[in-house]
């Protein structure tokens, strides 16, 4: 987070409410250093007999009279003067930093959140989602806590600490002098912890994103641990990485505690000093006792905000902690186009030919996945991919619409190479039908029409139609308005597959990628999947990863991986005309398809 993300997206949209804030903040101060002054005018001209100056009795004889009751009147009025315009500045102050800081967390979150969602997968493959979260919700929140109590504040003290020095330096300098040995104490102390602080709320703040990870975990995969019998045991993961949260919390509480104290004890050794020279000055007659009286509340408030800023390092250092975490967020880069080329222009519409030139590709260096592929689908045609599990089917697919750019290679659409496109216009052509159906909880229509927001409910329920969906939704207690359960759980396999196929259909697009569509599915629910395919492949170029190879009969041309390699390619019947990985397969696959009726028969 760089200080034009600060100053552009954050700060300068509210510059307006900033600016009166500071105003506020400004008579705030102003207030305080005229707080201890009516003591001074009560104690120096009504109970002593010193006079007051020129300017003062001019004005107090005018509006107030002209003896020491009027004089007293006069301070009793400027206390309520002086406190009623700091309530005001006050009030004002608190009411826009507020309101700033709730936009600082809006605009910061949507920002951090815009960018997560267009980190590439391979971010998403070594990053849990917990830490994540905690960024988007935690940090900005320490940060919106230190924009709502402590920018200004810090603002408010040192301006105040200024104003208090000004003015003690011109009631007393020696005073003022003595009263400042102190701070070079201070500050050594402050500084000091403060940085064990930081260190202390780095630690914390780590281990409360393991602890939102493990609960993550948990929860997104509770039919897991509840079809294992796992409660206790996850019980016991997060009573480990809460118990030593715990820990680090006590230890950064412990640094935290002796902070204040340490400060308490160097600022009255400052005001003990202070007192015990400041009585022998009035013993001797060398200093009124109401200019004494107000020293000793102007070095209270000098004091204040002495404390109030040391009291802030734990805010500053969680915020602090909290823009260093969303900074190695926004430092990762997002997808665009690749290394070396071209700024990424918008993609034309596409025809539907697919190539992959020489294509290699590892999810980490030194591990190809894939080695040296090299292929055609010509638009319109209907391809598949065969091979064993591993053999680098689902990475040729995610190659596609630039899930991962390939390490070495081309991967091309109507001739052209993928990676000049932007993303959005490229995944915007191709329509998805995966093995793992994921619905949100919303919904059915908003189900259906996700990625295409504009689509009206009769194309809606005309793909529900086309997709063998419609007749299933309308027996839904609200049918297309039936909430669907969070990733669909309130669904059947095969309804949430048909879903995920009228999704598919209403986007409507030249290319359509299905990955194992008919995975986990009965016989009746296979049946009704396939139709529905049939009628969206009708026109499209299909690329197709099933190991059911009756799925995949019907396919122009049918290519073979092995250990990230094509071994074979062509059509069904070619394939099996010869001894070939592909005719193994197909023949173990349908002898275990065939041994139930053999066993019944």
């Amino acid at each position: 987070m760089n200080k034009r993300l600060v100053i552009d997206y954050l700060l300068r949209p509210h510059w307006k409410s900033l600016t009166i804030s500071f105003f506020a903040v400004a008579v705030e101060g102003v207030t305080d250093l005229m707080e201890p002054w009516p003591i001074k005018v009560v104690l120096d001209y009504v109970i002593g007999q010193k006079p007051p100056p020129a300017w003062m009795a001019s004005f107090i004889d005018s509006v107030f009279g002209q003896n020491k009751f009027a004089v007293l009147n006069f301070a009793a009025l400027l206390v309520i003067a002086i406190a009623a315009i700091g309530a005001v500045a006050s009030y004002t102050e608190k009411y826009l930093t507020t309101k700033v800081a709730q936009w600082v967390m809006h605009d910061l979150r949507q920002t951090v959140y815009h960018h997560i969602q267009r980190l590439s997968l391979s971010f998403y493959d070594r990053t849990r989602i917990g830490d994540l979260i905690t960024r988007v919700t935690n940090d900005i929140e320490a940060i919106q806590d230190f924009v709502s109590s402590a920018l200004l504040g810090i603002v408010v003290d040192v301006v105040t600490l200024v104003g208090m020095l000004v003015v003690m330096l011109y009631l007393n300098w020696q005073f003022t002098l003595i009263a400042l040995a102190v701070a070079p104490l201070l500050f050594v102390q402050v500084y000091t912890l403060t940085r064990h602080i930081k260190n202390a709320a780095r630690a914390v703040r780590k281990k409360e994103s393991e602890i939102v990870s493990v609960i993550e975990e948990a929860l997104s995969s509770i039919r897991v641990v509840k079809a294992f019998a796992s409660e206790g045991y996850e019980e016991q993961r997060l009573e480990k990485e809460t118990l030593e949260s715990m820990d680090m919390a006590l230890k950064a509480r412990s640094i935290k505690a002796s902070l204040s104290p340490a400060v308490d004890i160097i600022v009255a050794a400052g005001t003990c000093v202070v007192l015990w020279y400041g009585a022998r000055l009035v013993m001797t007659g060398q200093l009124t006792a109401g200019a004494l009286v107000v020293f000793l509340l102007y070095l209270g408030k000098m004091y204040k905000p002495m404390r109030d800023l040391s009291k802030m390092t734990d805010t500053i250092s969680k915020a602090s902690v909290g823009a260093e975490r969303i900074r190695e967020i926004t430092e990762i880069d997002t997808e665009r186009a690749a290394p070396n080329m071209p700024a990424p222009r918008r993609a034309p519409p596409f025809r539907g030919k697919i190539e992959f030139d020489h294509v290699s590709f590892g999810y980490q260096e030194q591990a190809a996945v894939l080695d040296d592929v090299s292929f055609t689908i010509e638009p319109g045609q209907f391809a598949a991919l065969v091979g064993p599990t591993g053999s680098g089917k689902t990475t040729i697919i995610s190659l596609i619409p630039r899930f991962y750019d390939s390490t070495s290679g081309k991967v091309k659409i109507d001739d052209q190479d993928i990676a000049q496109f932007k993303v959005k216009s490229l995944r915007k052509q191709i329509s998805f039908v995966l093995q793992d159906t994921l619905l949100f909880r919303a919904p059915v229509w908003q189900n259906i029409s996700y990625g295409t927001p504009d689509a009206t409910r009769d194309q809606i329920i005309r793909a529900s139609k086309l997709a063998n969906a419609h007749e299933f939704i309308a027996k839904l207690p609200r049918g297309y308005d039936t909430m669907v359960g969070e990733r669909g759980m309130t669904l059947s396999g095969g309804q949430r597959q048909r879903i995920a196929i009228a999704r598919a259909v209403i986007r409507n697009s030249p290319i359509l990628i299905l990955d194992e569509p008919t995975s986990g599915l009965d016989a009746a629910a296979e049946e009704k999947v396939i139709d529905a395919l049939d009628k969206l492949m009708q026109g499209k170029t299909v690329l197709i990863v099933s190991h059911r190879l009756a799925l995949i009969r019907r396919a122009d041309i049918i290519i073979v991986l092995q250990d990230g390699k094509i071994v074979e390619r062509g059509t069904h019947e070619e394939l099996l005309q010869n001894p070939s990985l592909y005719a193994k397969l197909h023949e173990i696959q349908f002898r275990e398809d065939a041994e139930p009726e053999v066993v019944s028969n």
